[in-house]
C-alpha cells in the first residue's frame, strides 16, 4: 500500500523523533496527553467502559484514518469480545475515513447533555476541510442505550491558528448541562465550549486562548466554584525544556494565567490532599538544563494545590522524582518520569492517588521498556511514602519487557467491574513494533495489583498485529 505524502510525512516525523531519541538528540517520546480517556458508561448499563485510541489504524484501505475502540465494562471486567470499533465510516459518525485524518488522536469523556449516558469527544487533527488541509475536526459522539451511535462536530473556525484542531481535548460534565464544558487544543490556541449541550444545539466557543506551541489540555475545578477550570500546557518554547502551564487561557485577554515556577508537558486535575479543591498535577519528563531549576534527572511531576482562590501564579509547586523519598527507582537520563499522569482514589481513603508513567524507563538491560509508579496522596506532608512500581516484569502482568515498548505511554483509571475498586489502565505505544498495546490492572485493597491483569493488542480487534497502529494512543504530539 502506498502512502500519500501527508501520511508518509507524519509517519516519518514519528520515526525521526524516535530515532533521534535513541541517538540522544531528543527525548525518545514527547508526552501528548496526561492519560488515556477516563472510563465512562456510554451505554448506561452501570459499568464504566474503556476507550482505546488507535490514531494510526487503517480503515477501508485509508491509511492512518484512525479509530477508537470501546471496551464495555461488565461484572467480569473487560473482554476484547465485548467491544465497538468506531471510525468515521461508522453509521451516525460525521465525516468519512480518509488517509491521514488520525481520528482518535485525542479523546475525552463526560455526560455533556446530562441524559445519563456518557458522551465521547474525539479529535481528528489532520482532517481536511474546505478551509484547507490538516485543519482538524472535533466530534461529539452521543452515548445511548445502544452505545455511541450518532454525533455532531464542534463549530470551530478562525482565530490565530485554526490549524490541527483536536490535537488534544478535555471534557467535564457535572451538575446541569449548563455547566458542562469541552476544551479543544489546536496548533497555537485553545477554545472552551461551556454548556448547554444538546443533540440539536451546541454552545459557541470562547475566544481563543493563545498558549503558543501547543502541548495538552485538561480540566477540573481548582477553586470549588462549581465550574471546570481549563489547564493548558504548551510544548517546549521560550527556552524551557518543558512547556508553560496556563490556567483558563481564554481569560486575561486570551493568555490566561501562566504558573511561574515549573515546566511541564502534560497535566491532570485531582484532589491529592483531600481538602476538596482540585490540584494540578503536571508531568515534566524532559531532562533539565539545570537540575532542580527546570527539571530533574529522569523527569519529575509537579503539584500545585488548589484553593478558594484557585492556584496563585507565583505558587511554588511540590516536586517529586524517582530520587524523592519513598518513590521507587532512581532518576536516570531518559526515564521520562512524568510522561503521563492520572489521579484517582485507589485506596478509598477520600484522597486522590497519583499514577505516573515513565515510558522511557530502562529495566535491566532493556532500554525504553517503560514503567508506571503509584504514589498515594496524603492529607499532610509531601507524597511519596508507600509508593510502588509496575511493569511487564510485575507478577501477573502479561507480556515481557522489550526495547522501546514504552509501557506507561498513557495511564488512566476507573472501576470497570463495579466492585468498588479503581482499576488501572496502562498503554504502551511501542509494543509489537508500534502496533501498541493496553493493559488493565485490577484494583486491589490499597493499590492496583498485577494479579488478574489482561493485555489487549491490535490482533484481538482485527487490526494489524504489528507496525504503526498505535493502539492506546501515541505519546507524541501529532505535529
Amino acid at each position: 500500500m502506498t502512502m500519500n505524502s501527508a501520511a508518509r510525512s507524519r509517519r516519518w516525523q514519528i520515526a525521526a523523533v524516535l530515532l533521534a531519541g535513541l541517538l540522544g538528540n531528543l527525548p525518545a517520546s514527547v508526552a501528548h496527553a496526561a492519560g488515556d480517556t477516563v472510563p465512562a458508561d456510554f451505554n448506561g448499563d452501570g459499568y464504566r467502559d474503556v476507550v482505546l485510541r488507535v490514531p494510526g489504524a487503517d480503515v477501508a484501505g485509508q491509511e492512518d484514518a484512525g479509530a477508537v475502540i470501546v471496551l464495555y465494562g461488565s461484572p467480569s471486567g473487560l473482554s476484547a469480545a465485548s467491544r465497538a470499533v468506531v471510525t468515521q465510516n461508522s453509521p451516525g459518525v460525521p465525516g468519512a475515513a480518509e488517509r491521514g485524518d488520525y481520528f482518535g488522536a485525542s479523546t475525552a469523556s463526560a455526560d455533556l447533555d446530562r441524559d445519563g449516558y456518557a458522551d465521547l469527544v474525539v479529535g481528528a487533527p489532520y482532517e481536511d476541510l474546505a478551509e484547507g488541509a490538516d485543519k482538524g475536526m472535533v466530534t461529539i459522539l452521543w452515548g445511548s442505550r445502544s452505545g455511541l451511535t450518532s454525533g455532531r462536530t464542534l463549530p470551530i473556525s478562525g482565530g490565530l491558528s485554526f490549524d490541527r484542531v483536536g490535537r488534544d481535548v478535555a471534557a467535564v460534565g457535572k451538575g446541569s448541562s449548563a455547566t458542562s464544558s469541552v476544551t479543544v487544543g489546536a496548533w497555537n490556541d485553545t477554545r472552551t465550549f461551556r454548556g448547554t449541550f444538546t443533540r440539536s444545539s451546541l454552545p459557541a466557543p470562547s475566544a481563543p486562548g493563545y498558549v503558543g506551541w501547543f502541548g495538552s489540555v485538561t480540566a477540573g475545578d481548582v477553586d470549588r466554584d462549581g465550574l471546570a477550570d481549563t489547564v493548558a500546557v504548551t510544548g517546549r518554547a521560550g527556552g524551557h525544556t518543558g512547556g508553560l502551564v496556563h490556567v483558563n487561557p481564554e481569560n486575561a485577554g486570551g493568555f490566561g494565567e501562566s504558573l511561574d515556577r515549573g515546566d511541564a508537558l502534560v497535566a491532570t486535575v485531582g484532589d491529592v490532599n483531600g481538602d476538596g479543591y482540585g490540584d494540578i498535577v503536571a508531568g515534566d519528563p524532559d531532562e533539565p538544563a539545570q537540575r532542580g531549576v527546570d527539571g530533574e534527572r529522569g523527569g519529575r511531576i509537579l503539584i500545585w494545590y488548589g484553593s478558594a482562590n484557585g492556584v496563585p501564579t507565583d505558587a511554588t509547586p511540590v516536586t517529586l522524582s524517582q530520587d524523592s523519598p519513598g518513590v521507587p527507582g532512581a532518576g536516570e537520563a531518559g526515564d521520562e518520569f512524568g510522561g503521563s499522569v492520572v489521579v484517582a482514589d485507589f485506596n478509598r481513603d477520600g484522597v486522590g492517588d497519583i499514577v505516573v508513567g515513565s515510558p522511557g524507563e530502562k529495566l535491566g538491560t532493556v532500554a525504553g521498556a517503560g514503567m508506571v509508579t503509584f504514589i498515594p496522596g496524603t492529607r499532610s506532608g509531601v507524597p511519596g511514602a508507600n509508593s510502588a512500581s509496575y511493569s511487564q516484569e510485575t507478577s501477573g502482568v502479561p507480556g515481557s519487557s522489550e526495547v522501546d515498548d514504552a509501557f506507561g505511554t498513557t495511564v488512566s483509571a476507573g472501576d470497570v467491574n463495579r466492585d468498588g475498586r479503581v482499576d488501572l489502565l496502562v498503554t504502551g505505544h511501542g509494543e509489537n513494533n508500534y502496533a501498541g498495546a493496553a493493559w488493565i490492572l485490577p484494583g486491589g485493597t490499597t493499590r492496583p495489583t498485577g494479579t488478574g491483569s489482561k493485555i489487549f493488542t491490535g490482533s484481538q480487534f482485527g487490526l494489524s498485529g504489528s507496525g504503526w497502529q498505535l493502539l492506546g494512543g501515541d505519546a507524541l504530539p501529532l505535529l
